[in-house]
């Protein structure tokens, strides 16, 4: 019993020897002065946005926009040079209702066939404190390009859970008329301005 007793006293003597040269693995931090530099790539899985719009004043409205695909690039030291472009799939409105989909392709509203996609390229970046952005840029829907602006929210930014890889997370909120650019099925009744929550996840480039 010895032997084996003592073999097991020298295995743990070792283990804190080898912890100690493992790396430790690195925590998210809130800190965006932290973050890497360098190119993103949006992870299409957690870049969404959740839309909601006033039905004919009886209720709010909500659906989704899924499947985006974007960059961005990053300067912790000037975010303000940062860059950013996005698409949005438009056929991958989520309604919770087949019908409302297929009617929202329609030239009343998306007209899907001729404009598949929307898409937003920031022009100008400007923090508004160490968290925030105002993010303002030319979104292309329908055709129709317009100026829009989003209030983005730094979350985080490590070593991702579930993948291992580098990630930074932003929530934002944006607000636009609908009117601007040519959707103009039952207004007034339903409504012009639709709120937008925005979602993303962006991954370090390879």
């Amino acid at each position: 019993m010895r032997a084996p007793l003592l073999a097991l006293l020298g295995l743990l003597s070792l283990a804190p020897a080898r912890a100690a040269d493992d790396p430790a693995p690195v925590a998210p931090s809130a800190d965006p002065t932290q973050v890497r530099p360098g190119a993103y790539v949006l992870d299409p899985d957690h870049g969404k946005i959740t839309w909601s719009v006033s039905h004919l004043g009886y209720s709010t409205y909500y659906g989704q926009f899924t499947g985006l695909t974007g960059t961005l690039t990053l300067d912790p030291k000037a975010p303000e040079k940062s860059q950013l472009s996005v698409s949005v799939p438009l056929g991958g409105v989520i309604t919770g209702s087949t019908r409302l989909n297929e009617r929202l392709a329609t030239p009343d509203f998306f007209d899907t066939a001729k404009f598949p996609s929307a898409s937003f390229t920031a022009t100008k970046v400007e923090p508004t404190s160490p968290t925030t952005a105002r993010i303002t840029g030319d979104l292309n829907l329908r055709g129709t390009v317009r100026p829009f602006a989003i209030d983005a929210t730094f979350n985080q930014a490590g070593i991702h859970p579930v993948d291992q890889r580098y990630t930074v997370g932003f929530d934002g909120r944006a607000v636009i008329k609908r009117s601007d650019f040519g959707i103009n099925a039952y207004l007034p009744q339903l409504g012009d301005e639709v709120a937008l929550r925005i979602e993303g996840e962006f991954k370090a480039a390879p």
